[in-house]
């Protein structure tokens, strides 16, 4: 349905809608353009003012009979911009004007024009906190999500990136940004992950990419292992879109889902190709055991030491120096908890507190914890040792998922010993092999099903990937 040509009605029914008597950051201006009066909306804080400057100063230059006669030529004319565009229903118009796009209307024409010089606030782009590289770039995402896509834009100079944008939520509209390479993604799977978001019927995301992921896969929820792989860095996005994996990028989220994803996929860093394949194997296979002991020490210790007559004699050093005062599975389950709450808390504590605090935690929960008889020190050091191999891998949601197998494995083992420590690692595996991509694929291939050379390049770091397609295009050539 078409505006009025009377640009006063107009302005009653926005004016009206967007309640501007109330919303003090949103801002209407009327003026005259060649001799018609006009109105022009925009958000306070939202728009570039300089450019409205500039726009204002080629109105006002306009003489009457140089108007043209419908908006379209208008805005080839007298808008000196390159995002500008026409607006044609009342929705359309209140979506874009609230995204920060400014709109006009102009007395005789029943089409709105809008112009793009919006400018959201930033910060700097600077290396993620979480996934931090020894050697590599040092730019990480942001909340906004163009600044995101020039990003991967200036790593991929190539017509075969696409990146489609699409919206979801009914009142908040946030903007989503799906990433791949034409010609190397999967097409059917580039179908279903389209075809879910387009489906996703909320009425807005509000924790962002967390929000998007609970939709785009609902079921399973009680399985914590993660179904997508959550990256800060460019660079990785960048090569995983080399890869024919499809990138989501979600307005007002510094972070990307890349689909689809295994729990390999998951486990690699940017470290690992950033260094020679030497350096870089020996970094994927010390992570990976790492994550392992992080997951098997613990429940292993506890079974040996109820069943101290198994271990032979090399290994009698790891039996506790003192009888224990607790249940070595309460002291295990209390520094599992007590550990969380040092997390949350470190993440509480303003900056300047920070030392102090962690230098009386580390007194109060490490000696006086061990000499009043609440922990043995041999549950302490394994307990520490847990805490490091967590971080050693960057994705929070496989720890936490980590976390909670372990969780299980050691109160099977507590209560039902060897039979208890069997059924919960079998439970974990369970968990692993039954999981599954966004796509319905294997979350452990090549594994299942099985494919020998894909399986070795998850162990085994080689020759980067985009010098292999490189040879193999010369030698087709």
């Amino acid at each position: 349905m078409a505006f009025s040509v009377n640009v006063e009605d107009n302005i009653r029914l926005f004016n009206e809608k967007l309640d501007v008597d109330r919303n003090f950051d949103v801002v209407y201006r009327v003026l005259t353009i060649g001799g018609r009066q006009a109105c022009l909306y925009f958000v306070d804080g939202f728009t570039k003012d300089e450019v409205l400057l500039k726009l204002l100063q080629v109105w006002e230059a306009v003489k009457p009979e140089d108007m043209p006669q419908d908006a379209h030529s208008f805005s080839k004319q007298y808008i000196p911009y390159g995002e500008i565009g026409l607006a044609h229903t009342e929705e359309d118009v209140i979506t874009q004007l609230l995204m920060g796009i400014s709109c006009i209307f102009i007395d005789g024409y029943d089409t709105c024009l809008t112009v793009d010089c919006r400018t959201y606030p930033a910060r700097g782009v600077s290396e993620p906190e979480k996934d931090k590289v020894m050697r590599g770039s040092r730019d990480g995402f942001v909340e906004t999500l163009i600044f995101n896509t020039a990003l991967i834009r200036r790593r991929i100079r190539d017509p075969k990136l696409t990146m489609e944008i699409v919206t979801a939520g009914e009142s908040s509209h946030t903007d989503i940004a799906i990433c791949y390479m034409k010609g190397r993604v999967d097409e059917d799977m580039l179908d279903k992950i389209k075809k879910k978001i387009q489906n996703t019927h909320v009425d807005a995301l509000t924790m962002n990419q967390e929000s998007l992921a609970e939709c785009l896969y609902p079921s399973k929820w009680y399985n914590p292992f993660p179904k997508f792989k959550f990256s800060e860095r460019p660079d990785t996005s960048a090569a995983s879109i080399l890869e024919g994996n499809v990138v989501i990028l979600v307005d007002n989220s510094p972070a990307a889902m890349i689909l689809p994803s295994s729990v390999f996929d998951i486990i690699e860093e940017a470290d690992d190709y950033y260094f020679p394949p030497v350096t870089g194997t020996y970094l994927r296979l010390s992570r990976m055991t790492t994550t392992l002991l992080a997951l098997l020490l613990t429940p292993v210790w506890l079974l040996l030491m109820q069943n101290p007559q198994i271990l032979p004699p090399w290994l009698e050093f790891i039996l506790l120096s003192e009888p224990p005062y607790v249940p070595l599975i309460i002291q295990l389950l209390i520094l599992e908890f007590a550990i969380d709450g040092l997390r949350l808390a470190a993440i509480n504590t303003p900056n300047m507190l920070t030392t102090p605090l962690s230098v009386i935690a580390g007194i109060v929960l490490g000696e006086y914890a061990v000499t009043s008889g609440w922990f043995s020190s041999e549950t302490m050091l394994y307990m520490a040792f847990v805490t490091i191999a967590t971080y050693s891998q960057a994705s929070f949601e496989l720890g936490y998922a980590l976390k909670f197998m372990r969780i299980i494995i050691l109160v099977l083992t507590a209560f039902f010993n060897y039979t208890g420590f069997a059924v919960g690692i079998l439970f974990t595996v369970a968990a692993i092999v039954f999981n599954r991509t966004l796509t319905g694929k294997s979350y452990i291939y090549p594994l299942i099903p099985f494919h020998f050379r894909e399986l070795k390049k998850r162990f085994f770091r080689g020759r980067l990937p985009h010098m292999e397609r490189t040879e193999t295009d010369g030698r087709k050539n």
